[in-house]
């Protein structure tokens, strides 16, 4: 900072001096001794140097102003955004400290911090709080928490006092208060909010935040900031503790803004809503706020990016950092007249019941109550909303509903409320979310240990858990007998949670529970519970006559009627000698090589014996890899796919990865259905990518631009990923109307329809050898479709709904089919006859998976469970959570990768044992795929996705991070990576390509 010039209205002499030592004698301890004077006839001019480092505040006789940073931290930052310089950890005496942060708002990390980033913090609050040799610092962090740093050198470098207690002290909060407020008198507390609850109400109005108080200065920081109703509530009239938000991320080493609550504000005795600022940049920070594509605003809102010349820490492996580098926070802010108000964290925004809702809000309403003392809310497994209430006395759980309905909308009413004695907090001193979980999962196992007394005991607790599961009210009128899970606002994650709690209330499964729950009424449910529970019990027939299966009141006439789509367009006389010589790719790495040998061949691209047809004498399933060699077998001749893959030669060296948006496309609504990537083989260059959505439109779009080829509006949502024909004309793809339809792959056309009995979310698979076409519906039924023929070639039923997709495997000829009812199937692709079946006990979501030895699929019971072809289980590998990721396999087959719901990507041998595990922030619902880097052709990469919107990527062999990526809305698509490009649906109505980077290339 330059030197800064102050003025001073003009004033008789002797004034003059009487000023000029007043204003050395204010300031002295904060100035240089090498001031000087200029005077003039009108004006007094200082030239003023601050002391240490330059302090970027204007100080206003040490009053309650501090001045918002000027515009000019825009523009210097633009300056530091063109230089070339970097911080290098190398350097001598470079860091100050290393430490791991702990994960609890984001990835875990390593942060190494530079003198240079912390040591602004420090002189910043020194000034900021006036510390002198009398105040009292209590050292509320532990050491392992970077805001301790701050704690320890502000009192070392102002001659005051730092008072350490004992852990043992710390956790009792009666004890806690009297060592700091009676016996050392502590001035000066920067604390979480979470610790400074724990005190409650009670004690910190009558000690804490007294009118006798000892504490000058209370800083709170770390967590969503109290409203300000209830630190009103929490001051005893009289108190003059000065308040303090603080906000920062570890990854920006210690704090960066700051704002002091005016005294009037805190006084007032009129209610407020609104929250409390972030306040002003601490010196030498930069705060910028950006929208979704990156762009600073001004106004509305957007990320917080923290950053500055100095104000650089190194992230995991990182040896040097541009200086003035901005790092994302993953906060959410809105910024009104300039002032900027915290949202919450990303993993904070769910969205429920189709409407986004940010849990703090739910805390803050909450804590609001009169009876309440403390609280938290969690979004417990990402399904249901609990609040954890500590009460100030006893409390009717029914009236805190009431009082909720009053303040919160209907979709952010908490799903369960569960007493506690005391909010538990990490080490840091925030609330410990991972024994809140435990202390439900308690709870529930409590809740349920009753026995019920007969089957109108049933029939109530069926109508409350229904209710409760799906966010009605429990004072709302008696469910309707014909009311269906799934058009009451279920879906298939809430339809296992009905499960499960229907079986802890019972006691026992029930077999077949899940295909009842998603596609019966309730009385049905009922009735089928009845005859597992009280077999001798009469059962509930209906008052009123009515269907209630799916209806298909949207499907056309033209669509349903079987005769008019046989009579329909007969397929073109040259269609099944016109050839297309392509790759496909799937997700969980399946690649599919079709045609190229024949095709290549004709137009002399390679010999004959250099044939990507072996893929399908071997198994369809099993292609080695994304690399070249893959689609000629075990050939080692990539000049036989040259012309197929001008890639150049594999770069080496990338010192860094990184993800980027190279297109997104806007499909109207959710995408969960996962992309289908085709690349013809003589120009890979029109490669596409197909892929539907909720919105009932399915799509093409180019690989390389996200042009939009073609769109087709089908009959309602589509979750079904699209499937490739065998000549690659065709493209296949399911629909909730019940219909599979048939498309023309070049533009969109409806081809054929066939109509199935119930919803279609399975996938297609398709026979190299014969062109047959595989595929579930929720109707129980599996299904051999022949496309050319357009007819059906054979129906099986399955006894269980089919939600699964197909898998197909060559040696032996096998297809095997999943069920809802917890079915593994191997049928015989020509003729649809069982070949064996293995009951798993629980409800398969995850799609079978084939190599040359196994199959294995997972299981909602936390199982991945590994088959031989014969139907012999050879082992089954436990996770601790429900398995709906399908298994992808290694090039190698020497090990299988799956996500679970405990947010672990897993990776184990073909023996079930277990390689690695890695920890993601939050459920795997998608299935891995793993692939070639496309910069390092000798290195495997395994991409996954959180149900949150974050991509994983990891070395395959070790589970390493190398990068990830976060999407702005859920996950439940699975990825497929071609090249260095990745293509992913997003819940957001997305679907995203991104390109995979590496970093400086040697």
């Amino acid at each position: 900072m330059s030197p800064g010039i102050a003025l001073q209205p003009a004033s008789p002499h002797s004034i003059k001096r009487h000023c000029s030592m007043k204003f050395r004698s204010s300031y002295e301890t904060l100035l240089n001794y090498d001031t000087f004077t200029v005077e003039h006839n009108d004006l007094v001019l200082f030239r003023l140097y601050w002391k240490n480092v330059e302090v970027s505040l204007m100080l206003n006789d040490r009053k309650e102003k501090y001045e918002k940073v000027t515009d000019g931290t825009s523009s210097e930052n633009s300056k530091e955004e063109k230089s070339e310089e970097h911080m290098d950890v190398r350097l001598k005496h470079c860091l100050a400290y290393v430490l791991h942060t702990s994960g609890t708002t984001g990835i875990p990390k390593i942060v190494r911090v530079p003198h240079a980033c912390i040591v602004p913090n420090i002189q910043h609050f020194r000034v900021l709080f006036e510390i002198t040799q009398e105040d009292v610092l209590f050292l509320a962090s532990p050491l392992t928490f970077d805001p301790s740093v701050v704690e320890i050198f502000v009192a070392l470098s102002s001659g005051a006092s730092l008072l350490i207690v004992p852990t043992s002290v710390k956790v009792l909060p009666s004890k806690l208060a009297a060592v700091l407020f009676s016996h050392h008198r502590v001035t000066i507390l920067q604390a979480t909010p979470t610790l400074l609850r724990r005190f409650g109400s009670q004690l910190i109005k009558s000690t804490v935040l007294s009118a006798s108080t000892s504490l000058r200065v209370l800083a709170l920081g770390g967590e969503t900031f109290p409203s300000l109703t209830i630190l009103k509530s929490w001051r005893e009239l009289g108190n003059r503790t000065q308040i303090f938000n603080v906000y920062g991320i570890t990854e920006v080493s210690s704090w960066a803004t700051f704002y002091r609550i005016p005294e009037k504000v805190l006084s007032s005795t009129l209610k407020c809503e609104l929250p409390v600022q972030l306040g002003f940049p601490l010196h030498g920070t930069v705060v910028e706020v950006r929208d979704t594509d990156g762009f600073t605003i001004q106004e509305g809102n957007g990320q917080v990016f923290l950053g500055g010349r100095n104000r650089v820490c190194f992230l995991d492996g990182e040896m040097t950092v541009p200086l003035g580098t901005m790092r994302a926070t993953g906060d959410f802010v809105t910024v009104k007249n300039g002032e900027m108000f915290f949202l919450g964290r990303k993993d904070s925004q769910i969205k429920r019941h189709g409407k986004r809702l940010n849990i703090d809000l739910v805390q803050q309403v909450a804590e609001g109550l009169q009876q309440v003392e403390s609280c938290a809310v969690t979004w417990y497994n990402q399904e249901k909303l609990i609040l954890f209430l500590v009460s100030k006395k006893e409390l009717v759980k029914d009236y805190i509903f009431k009082e909720l309905e009053k303040h919160l909308p209907n979709y952010a009413i908490p799903d369960e409320l569960v007493l506690i004695d005391s909010l538990p907090f990490t080490s840091h001193g925030k609330i410990d979310f991972s024994e809140l979980n435990k202390t439900y999962l308690k709870y529930t196992n409590l809740k349920f240990e009753c026995k019920l007394n007969g089957k109108e005991e049933l029939w109530e607790k069926l109508q409350h858990l229904w209710k409760s599961i799906l966010n009605l009210s429990e004072d709302s009128s008696k469910i309707p007998d014909d009311s269906l899970f799934l058009n009451s606002g279920g879906d298939s994650l809430k339809s296992v949670r009905l499960l499960s709690e229907i079986e802890k209330l019972v006691g026992t499964s029930v077999p077949g529970l899940l295909e009842n729950i998603l596609s019966s009424s309730i009385l049905e449910i009922y009735n089928h519970i009845l005859q597992t529970v009280f077999p001798d019990e009469d059962l509930i027939t209906f008052s009123k006559n009515y269907v209630t299966k799916r209806k298909f009141n949207d499907v056309s006439q033209e669509e349903t009627s079987g005769k008019s789509l046989h009579q329909k367009s007969v397929m073109p006389s040259n269609l099944d000698t016109e050839i297309n010589a392509f790759i496909a790719l799937s997700r969980g790495s399946q690649i599919l090589a079709l045609n190229t040998t024949v095709f290549l061949t004709r137009f002399g691209h390679f010999p004959s014996a250099c044939s990507s047809d072996l893929i399908s004498q071997t198994n369809i399933q099993n292609v080695k890899s994304l690399n070249p060699s893959a689609l000629i077998g075990k050939s080692k001749d990539l000049t036989c796919v040259a012309k197929v893959y001008e890639d150049g030669t594999p770069v080496i060296g990338a010192e860094k990865m990184e993800l980027h948006v190279r297109w997104r496309s806007d499909t109207g609504k959710c995408v969960d259905a996962s992309p289908l990537v085709v690349i013809p083989a003589i120009d890979k260059s029109s490669a596409t990518v197909y892929i539907g959505s909720h919105s009932h439109k399915m799509m093409a779009l180019d690989l390389y631009s996200g042009k939009v080829n073609w769109e087709q509006i089908l009959g309602d949502r589509i979750e079904s990923s699209a499937c490739v024909s065998k000549c690659g004309n065709f493209i296949v793809v399911g629909c909730y109307n019940g219909l599979i339809y048939v498309l023309k792959s070049h533009n969109g056309e409806k081809y054929w329809m066939f109509t199935t009995e119930n919803a279609v979310k399975s996938s297609a698979a398709v026979d190299p050898t014969t062109g047959l076409l595989y595929i579930g519906s929720h109707d129980q039924h599996a299904y051999a479709l022949d496309i050319y023929k357009k007819k059906c070639v054979w129906k099986l039923k399955c006894g269980g709904t089919i939600f699964s997709s197909p898998c197909l495997s060559l040696i032996p000829h096998h297809l095997y089919f999943a069920t809802l009812g917890g079915l593994l199937l191997a049928v015989h692709p020509a003729t649809g006859s069982r070949v064996w079946k293995h009951s798993c006990g629980k409800p398969l979501f995850s799609s079978p998976r084939c190599c040359l030895q196994f199959v294995c699929i997972g299981c909602v019971d936390g199982n991945l469970l590994c088959f031989t072809h014969f139907g012999e289980q050879v082992w089954q590998f436990s996770t601790n959570e429900p398995i709906f990721s399908s298994p992808c396999t290694s090039t190698s087959e020497q090990e299988i990768f799956f996500g679970s719901h405990d947010c672990f990507i897993y990776c184990c041998s073909m023996k079930g044992h277990l390689q690695w595990k890695f920890k993601t922030t939050s459920r795997v619902y998608s299935t891995p795929f793993a692939f070639h880097n496309h910069n390092r052709s000798n290195e495997m990469l395994l991409a996954a996705a959180s149900t949150d919107g974050k991509l994983w990527i990891l070395e395959s062999k070790s589970g390493q991070l190398q990068t990830v990526y976060e999407l702005p809305g859920e996950v439940f698509s699975s990825p497929v990576v071609w090249e260095s490009m990745l293509i992913i649906g997003c819940r957001n109505n997305y679907v995203y390509c991104l390109d995979l980077l590496g970093g400086n290339k040697k």
